[in-house]
């Protein structure tokens, strides 16, 4: 199997990393894609990557530490995110690094979180969309794939990857991370050879559960999230790419075919997506 999102590098799995994979290995789930969420975790991803056959890196700066940077690069004391992007794209040319993720957009007002009086304003999501469009730059620019995240932001996140060269350049190597169960959404991915993501909530919430059953099997790919959404019946254990097996069991019983098939279907998609040769 391939957990094609699992973020390894996260303080959950601190000191805990080399275990975690040899459980999922033991599980059956041999090949994993790390996201980084800023810069520090990207380089951790890469760290661990380099460790691992089997393992590779994504590197990029998620929409929630946008915050960190927004209201310094809307003041315009820095009129572009160069600092963080230069440091990302200096990461792109490892090998081990086979995307640019995880990026987009994010309108939800996070509970837990490092910054003090955080808050969704109109500044902060400008700057997400302009460090959003930057890392689309470096995919495009380094032929990578893209991993995208969206919360609440659906209008303006399909504002950005509709424009023409941008859809051609990602066509087939984009993913919808953790796809919200949304027609348009669907659609949108359909018209674009986007993938979707589906993770561990599916096996809990009901509206994901009719969702899955209608992706295109060539669109469909795996992913734990891991530490977070852990499936049913594990929701208050921190989650790990092991668990993948009971999605993807999950995911086969709904939509009608085998576990092994699914597998199969789901492992050369994560494939092309991340445009890798799993011999190697």
């Amino acid at each position: 199997m391939f957990d094609t999102h699992c973020h390894l590098n996260f303080k959950a799995f601190d000191g805990k990393v080399e275990e975690v994979v040899e459980r999922a290995r033991k599980a059956g789930v041999n090949y994993f894609v790390v996201p980084g969420t800023d810069v520090e975790t990207s380089k951790k991803a890469i760290e661990i990557a380099e460790k691992f056959n089997g393992i590779y890196a994504a590197v990029g700066i998620h929409p929630h530490h946008v915050f960190g940077s927004a209201r310094q690069f809307l003041s315009h004391e820095s009129l572009t995110p160069l600092n963080e992007i230069k440091k990302i794209e200096e990461l792109l040319t490892n090998k081990k690094v086979v995307a640019v993720g995880e990026v987009g957009l994010d309108k939800h007002i996070y509970k837990k979180t490092k910054y003090q009086d955080y808050k969704v304003y109109p500044e902060f999501i400008e700057g997400q969309k302009e460090f959003l469009k930057a890392q689309i730059e470096l995919a495009v620019k380094y032929k990578k794939s893209l991993i995208l995240h969206n919360r609440q932001t659906k209008t303006d996140l399909l504002k950005i990857i509709v424009e023409p060269a941008v859809a051609k350049a990602l066509a087939g190597k984009a993913v919808f991370h953790c796809c919200e169960p949304d027609i348009e959404l669907l659609e949108f991915a359909k018209r674009h050879k986007i993938y979707i993501g589906v993770d561990g909530d599916v096996t809990y919430w009901k509206e994901k559960q009719n969702f899955v059953k209608k992706i295109p099997l060539e669109q469909l790919v795996l992913e734990t999230d891991s530490p977070f959404l852990s499936p049913k019946p594990l929701r208050s254990e921190t989650n790990e790419p092991k668990n993948l097996d009971l999605i993807a069991s999950f995911i086969a019983k709904q939509v009608n075919i085998t576990k092994d098939k699914l597998i199969k279907i789901t492992k050369e998609n994560s494939k092309k997506l991340f445009q890798i040769d799993l011999k190697t």
